[in-house]
């Protein structure tokens, strides 16, 4: 699940992923369902088909990776995921009227990706290969260098800051954590349908492997 890059805190950096790995073992929370205007999150999984290692929250699905995000902070990861797996891949279906080409990024896709101690220069990431589509069966590929830090263009490698409760608006770029992606990168004016898949780094903990998602969100929803 977790992949970190190394560091003379190498050590400490394995204690905080097995704290993590010990956090996400202790249960998961169900996303929450708050209604928002224009259904901007995932209402649907269209499919899961897990990797090696995943089984993490699986038995939560769909619930636990629609609505909004529940991020954990720049310090501490979120259990309100899904683990894919080594390689693993999950398709979900947008509310509303689903992702269009606005100014700046127009998705953004939360995963459960923290900084140990606080320090942006050691991130724990997770990459995942980001893919959309109109229909459900073509879809286009963001360009992600998931081959070393900090995986350009890839998801799974920023902490999540929005949360239910918390007021930050989970469709704000700027505030909400997350990767964001803008729909002109894949040359695409319009999707209904998003894939993640792990890139494939590989397992480090049972059944927490790979990419954990949280939540996906439409920033320019509803033809806004």
């Amino acid at each position: 699940m977790l992949h970190f890059r190394s560091s003379p805190e190498a050590a400490g950096d394995r204690r905080a992923a097995a704290l993590l790995a010990a956090a996400l073992a202790a249960g998961c929370v169900a996303a929450d369902d708050d209604a928002v205007p224009c259904d901007p999150f995932a209402v649907r999984v269209v499919s899961f088909a897990p990797g090696p290692g995943a089984g993490f929250c699986a038995a939560s699905l769909p619930d636990v990776v629609l609505g909004p995000p529940s991020g954990g902070g720049a310090e501490r990861g979120s259990t309100d995921v899904v683990s894919l797996g080594a390689g693993g891949e999950i398709v979900l279906e947008l509310g509303g009227a689903g992702i269009v080409d606005g100014p700046g990024p127009d998705l953004i896709v939360f995963e459960n990706a923290f900084y140990a101690g606080g320090d942006p220069a050691r991130p724990f990431a997770e990459p995942g290969i980001v893919a959309v589509s109109a229909d459900g069966t073509t879809f286009v590929e963001f360009p992600c260098d998931a081959a070393a830090p900090p995986y350009e263009g890839c998801a799974g490698r920023t902490p999540v800051y929005a949360a239910p409760g918390n007021g930050i608006d989970p469709a704000d770029p700027a505030a909400a954590g997350g990767d964001a992606f803008d729909l002109a990168d894949a040359g695409v004016p319009f999707a209904r349908f998003v894939r993640i898949r792990d890139a494939g780094l590989g397992p480090a903990f049972p059944d927490t492997a790979g990419f954990d998602l949280d939540a996906v969100v439409a920033v320019h929803a509803c033809g806004g």
